[in-house]
C-alpha cells in the first residue's frame, strides 16, 4: 500500500472518531417524551445528583420579583430519582398544544436538557424546547410545505452611522419568480434582536404554513434590530457585548424611528417589494409595539396595515402624570389624527389581560377614542409572553393585503 494512502484511512479513521465521539456514553435517555395524550415526561441522568427539578412554561406560574416589578415566571417541579440514577418528571395532566420552553435545575443550578438538542435565546438565556401537537402548535412546527427562505442581510444605516444586519424572511417562489411582493416590517421587544422574531416567534414555520394553507398571502418579512446602540445580534457584529434589556456597547445615534427609513430605502432597493401604502404593513411586540405606533405616525402616509402586540400605542401613557407627559400626549395624538386623515386599513391592537403593560393599552384606546381613531382590539388571556405573541402573528398575517 502506498504511503499517501495510507496517510489518507488514518486521517479519515481520526475524523470518524472526533466525529463519533458525541454519540458514546451509554444508553440514550429519551427526554422529553411527548405521549399519545399529550402529557410529556422528562428525564435527566444525573446519579450524583441530591436535587433535580424541571422549569418551563407548561407548568403553572410562580412570581418572581425584578428590578422592574414583580412578574409570573415559569413554574418548577421536582424530579423523581429512579434505581438506574435517572430522574424523572411526567405532567399530571396533558399539555394544551404549544411550544413550551424548559431547563432544569440541579442542585439550584439551571442547565439545559442533555437529551434536547433543540434549544433557544430569549435575550441572555438559553432553554431547549418542545412543540405538543394540534392547534396552534401544528403551525409552529416544520411541515411538509413549500419553505420560504430566511436570509442574514447587511444594511447601510447613513443615520446610525453603520452597516446593520436584518433578517428577512421571503415567500416560497420568491426567488425563481419576476413577482413583486407585499412587505411585513416584524419587530422585536426590548432586549431582543434581528434573530428573536425568527426564532422564538417561528416566523418562517408559521408563515409557510399559512401561505400553504391558503389562509396569508404571500408575503416579505423583514426584522431589523430595534436596539439602535448595536448593529447585530450578540456575537455576530464586530463589537462584542452582552445581551441586556435596552443595553449596548455604545450610545445611540438616533432613535428606531428616525432610522428605519434606512431599512424602508434598503430593502425596496434589493428585493422586488410593492411601494405603495397598499402592501406596507408594520407590527411589533412590546418595545416593538411602540415602535411600530411611532413609526407608522412618523410617516403617517406609508402604511395600511399596523399591528401594535402587548404595547401601550401611545407610550406616554407609561409616564408618571406630569406636565411633560401631557405635552408629548398631545404631540403624539396630534400625529395620530394626521395618520387617521391620510387613511388606513387596518389598526391592530392586542393584549393579554393580566400583562404589566395592559393598563397602558387601555388608557391609550381611551385617547385615541377621544379623536375618533378606528382601530381593532384583541384581547387574551396571560400576560407578557411568547405564546400570545405567536398567537397575535397568525392571527395578524392573515388579515394583511387582503
Amino acid at each position: 500500500m502506498k504511503k499517501a494512502t495510507i496517510v489518507i484511512i488514518a486521517l479519515l479513521m481520526c475524523a470518524m472518531t472526533f466525529a463519533q465521539q458525541a454519540l458514546w456514553g451509554g444508553a440514550p435517555v429519551i427526554s422529553p417524551e411527548i405521549h399519545n395524550n399529550n402529557s410529556v415526561t422528562f428525564r435527566l441522568n444525573a446519579p450524583k445528583a441530591e436535587k433535580v427539578q424541571v422549569t418551563g412554561d407548561f407548568l403553572p406560574t410562580q412570581k418572581i420579583s425584578t428590578p422592574f416589578g414583580e412578574f409570573d415566571g415559569p413554574g418548577v417541579a421536582d424530579l423523581t430519582k429512579g434505581k438506574d440514577g435517572v430522574w424523572e418528571f411526567t405532567t399530571p395532566e396533558p399539555l394544551p398544544s404549544e411550544l413550551y420552553s424548559y431547563s432544569f435545575i440541579v442542585d439550584e443550578l439551571k442547565t439545559t436538557d442533555p437529551s434536547n438538542i433543540y434549544m433557544i435565546r430569549d435575550v441572555a438565556s438559553v432553554t431547549n424546547v418542545f412543540i405538543v401537537p394540534g392547534n396552534p402548535g401544528d403551525l409552529y412546527r416544520v411541515n411538509d410545505v413549500k419553505h420560504g427562505t430566511v436570509a442574514r442581510r447587511w444594511y447601510n444605516s447613513p443615520t446610525l452611522e453603520e452597516q446593520r444586519r436584518v433578517t428577512i424572511y421571503t415567500p416560497s417562489g420568491y426567488e425563481g419568480s419576476d413577482k413583486s411582493y407585499p412587505v411585513l416590517y416584524l419587530l422585536h421587544g426590548s432586549g431582543g434582536d434581528e434573530e428573536a422574531w425568527i426564532a422564538l416567534g417561528r416566523t418562517a414555520q408559521i408563515m409557510d404554513n399559512l401561505i400553504a394553507q391558503g389562509k396569508a398571502e404571500p408575503m416579505i418579512i423583514v426584522m431589523p434590530n430595534g436596539h439602535t446602540q448595536n448593529a447585530a445580534a450578540p456575537g455576530e457584529s464586530s463589537r462584542a457585548y452582552a445581551p441586556v434589556m435596552g443595553g449596548g456597547p455604545r450610545q445611540a445615534v438616533a432613535s428606531m424611528e428616525d432610522s428605519f427609513g434606512d431599512i424602508l430605502t434598503f430593502v425596496e432597493s434589493n428585493y422586488r417589494v410593492k411601494k405603495d401604502k397598499a402592501h406596507r404593513a408594520v407590527a411589533g411586540l412590546s418595545m416593538g409595539g411602540m415602535h411600530s405606533s411611532a413609526i407608522s405616525a412618523q410617516y403617517p402616509n406609508t402604511f395600511d396595515y399596523v399591528g401594535v402586540f402587548s404595547a401601550p400605542p401611545i407610550a406616554t401613557m407609561m409616564m408618571p402624570d406630569s406636565e411633560d407627559k401631557g405635552k408629548y400626549t398631545e404631540e403624539f395624538v396630534a400625529k395620530l389624527k394626521t395618520q387617521q386623515d391620510n387613511g388606513f386599513k387596518l389598526y391592530w391592537i392586542a393584549c393579554g389581560n393580566t400583562d404589566f403593560l395592559y393598563q397602558g393599552v387601555i388608557d391609550s384606546m381611551r385617547q385615541m377614542d377621544k379623536i375618533g381613531f378606528k382601530y381593532t382590539y384583541r384581547e387574551t388571556g396571560e400576560g407578557h409572553i411568547w405564546k400570545n405573541w405567536r398567537i397575535y402573528l397568525t392571527e395578524f398575517a392573515p388579515m394583511l393585503f387582503r
